[in-house]
């Protein structure tokens, strides 16, 4: 769906309130407050648009109040844009051209960026435990080091860059979550959390996955020193996708990750990986081929939308954002 073929089903604000009200509140409109299933629309000439009181509390709410999108003065229309244009990205979008397209400053773009995280990380909850064949992975996020003659730099784990962890189903969603290192005291925790303990397990030949490998139905790995990167079906090439994609979009996109935000840049790639449908198709050489395709954007939005409540993002007086309820890992 491109921008002309979505104004054409939300032409206007008025339009794109009812659409967001439609989808947020799509089990019925609930106080935000305190959870009372029966409210009053609010018109006159001091009333803003889309404002209602709790038949209960009394007080009054918005389809906005308590999401990540509390108390804003934007149009809902610059809203759907910047969810549209985020995760209709193959890799992600800077908060520079996203102000731009939208019509913002880039810090109101940032924080509106975080703010769709926020919604994405609770979609992410809500998803079930990874099962089938996993795969695990470690990754290491940062720049090179700048080169000195005669000194070869260490890699992985000898140096200070930020550690990731990775869990992924084949052809399912990922799990990655940033860790002080990848040791099996921070990473089953993640795993109890995130895996069915029936399922097969696909690593490298890493120690830190031996101890985690115990609790699955199988464990397999390949061996990358040896230059063995699948042996039949035993591989981590769906985990390395995943990576691949992260280093892309941080080459390519953000340029720096900030430890403090790690998770929600990670968490925009997860949703974007997680939303998409394997398409078959043959090539030139008559071979087939599964080819990932984005779902469909109107079935993204209505997915992402419900799972706005609960969750707010504020700004701080240091410049910072703060996150009001929820948790994460």
């Amino acid at each position: 769906m491109n921008i002309d073929e979505l104004r054409e089903q939300i032409p206007n604000e008025a339009s794109c309130r009812k659409f967001f009200e439609k989808t947020i509140w799509a089990n019925g409109r609930l106080c935000p407050h305190c959870q009372y299933s029966h409210s009053y629309k609010l018109s006159g000439i001091s009333c803003r648009p889309g404002l209602y009181e709790c038949g209960k509390c009394k007080r009054q709410f918005t389809v906005t109040t308590r999401t990540p999108m509390h108390s804003t003065k934007l149009p809902l229309w610059k809203w759907l844009l910047a969810i549209y244009y985020m995760i209709n990205s193959s890799k992600g979008i800077s908060s520079v051209f996203l102000g731009r397209l939208i019509g913002v400053k880039q810090s109101t773009a940032w924080k509106m960026g975080h703010a769709i995280h926020l919604m994405m990380d609770s979609w992410a909850k809500e998803l079930p435990l990874l099962n089938g064949t996993i795969e695990m992975d470690e990754k290491f996020i940062g720049g090179k080091p700048r080169h000195r003659y005669g000194v070869r730099h260490k890699g992985g784990k000898a140096t200070a860059k930020q550690s990731i962890f990775l869990a992924i189903q084949r052809q399912g969603p990922v799990f990655p979550v940033p860790v002080a290192t990848v040791k099996k005291d921070t990473i089953c925790p993640i795993i109890d959390a995130v895996a069915d303990p029936s399922s097969d397990l696909m690593t490298d030949k890493s120690n830190v996955f031996k101890q985690a490998g115990k609790q699955f139905a199988s464990h397999q790995s390949v061996y990358h020193m040896a230059k063995e990167y699948a042996r039949g079906n035993v591989h981590i090439n769906t985990a390395e996708s995943f990576n691949s994609m992260l280093e892309r979009a941080k080459n390519g996109v953000f340029h720096y990750m900030s430890p403090e935000h790690l998770s929600r840049y990670l968490t925009e790639l997860s949703f974007r990986w997680s939303n998409r449908d394997p398409k078959e198709v043959v090539t030139k050489m008559g071979k087939k081929k599964i080819i990932w395709k984005p779902k469909p954007i109107m079935e993204q939005l209505t997915s992402l939308l419900p799972f706005a409540y609960g969750t707010q993002l504020r700004w701080l007086k240091t410049g910072a954002v703060r996150q009001i309820g929820g948790n994460s890992f």
